[in-house]
């Protein structure tokens, strides 16, 4: 039996295309208003989110179904993104509003490095949504966040040295990641909430129709005063976790890939030697995970 790691959702062609397309989406969605005029009647994200959200959820599911499409993802794997889901969501409460200690972080990093970029993309937005229902806190941020968390955990799947890298190194490299996307994930989410503000100060909120240099300078003194302090301390928590107990959750994780046997590729085999007592001259097939 091979021992290569097992990803659960491994990125295809229709994978791919279907990531790309809900990614530019995600983009527009919290970029635009940068870019608007000063007279546009919608220059903020106060109207975006159920449009956002109503558009999310299909393209959710068809990254699911093209990677079905292209890599023959199945039940044992749909089953393991619910798991994991409700165990993120669990997390977050832990943490919340205690300056920035989150741990279902720690978990999405590990969860993308093992289970790979598009499985990860589901599983943070998916957990996201999961979390915002569990806690309560559906608002016009939830599908922000979900784009965000997705890209969190997709990643970690792109880290390279999947097939390679192990102990130590692996966690240090997890670590640094979880320690950058952490200070990302809060600067992308400051970005949809940023947009809110427009004139409560003119040196950190945004100015619809501005030159994009001067409002981005706003809005780098706009993270600085509100989150850096936050941000700061989801990263450090990731870090010590990922450090002190990730070695024996990526394990955990990839011991259970392995024996829910994902992706099994059935490979037949010609007229060989036959086993003890055999008769010759038969045909054997064999299950292999990739």
């Amino acid at each position: 039996m091979s021992t290569r790691p097992v990803r659960a959702v491994r990125l295809g062609p229709r994978s791919v295309t279907a990531l790309a397309l809900v990614s530019l989406i995600g983009l527009f969605a919290f970029c635009w208003p940068l870019f608007a005029d000063a007279g546009s009647a919608v220059t903020s994200h106060a109207g975006d989110a159920p449009w956002l959200f109503a558009a999310l959820l299909p393209l959710l599911v068809a990254v699911v179904v093209a990677t079905i499409a292209d890599c023959g993802m199945d039940a044992k794997a749909v089953a393991m993104l619910g798991v994991l889901a409700a165990v993120g969501a669990a997390l977050r409460p832990l943490g919340a509003g205690t300056a920035g200690l989150e741990p279902m972080f720690f978990l999405m990093v590990l969860s993308g490095r093992v289970l790979g970029p598009g499985f990860g993309f589901v599983l943070g937005a998916v957990t996201m949504f999961a979390s915002a229902l569990l806690t309560g806190g559906v608002g016009p941020w939830m599908p922000f966040q979900m784009l965000s968390m997705g890209w969190f955990t997709m990643g970690a799947g792109l880290l390279p040295g999947a097939g390679r890298l192990r102990g130590r190194g692996e966690l240090l490299m997890l670590s640094v990641y979880g320690f950058v996307a952490a200070f990302a994930y809060g600067t992308i989410m400051n970005l949809q909430g940023w947009v809110l503000l427009q004139g409560l100060s003119s040196g950190i909120s945004f100015q619809p129709g501005a030159p994009l240099d001067e409002n981005l300078v706003r809005f780098l003194a706009y993270v600085t005063a509100t989150s850096l302090g936050w941000d700061l301390g989801r990263a450090v928590l990731t870090v010590v976790l990922t450090l002190t107990i990730g070695g024996t959750l990526l394990k955990a994780l990839r011991r259970a890939t392995r024996r829910a046997n994902f992706e099994a590729q059935v490979t037949f085999e010609g007229p060989g030697r036959p086993f003890p007592g055999e008769p010759p001259h038969r045909t054997y097939v064999t299950y292999e995970p990739e």
